[in-house]
């Protein structure tokens, strides 16, 4: 995951580690979270995962989603 640069957001009062992934480097299919439908291979999206989460960073890292840009933007759930 090395498409763009990643930040934290905080969203929902917790805090997010949000990943860009490019066309090229999305190469899998994966189950957008937000709105339920799949995310082709060659679509950029974005990948988030808990920055605080109690558990620690592995855990964190291990419940990563993967999900559509415009899902992520008008919000997690």
């Amino acid at each position: 995951m090395t498409a763009g640069w990643r930040r934290t957001e905080v969203r929902a009062g917790r805090e997010w580690n949000v990943q860009p992934v490019s066309e090229a480097q999305a190469v899998k299919a994966y189950l957008c979270p937000g709105c339920g439908l799949e995310i082709d291979p060659g679509v950029a999206h974005l990948v988030a995962w808990r920055a605080d989460g109690v558990l620690g960073d592995a855990a964190d890292l291990a419940s990563r989603r993967h999900w559509h840009t415009h899902c992520w933007r008008i919000g997690p759930t």
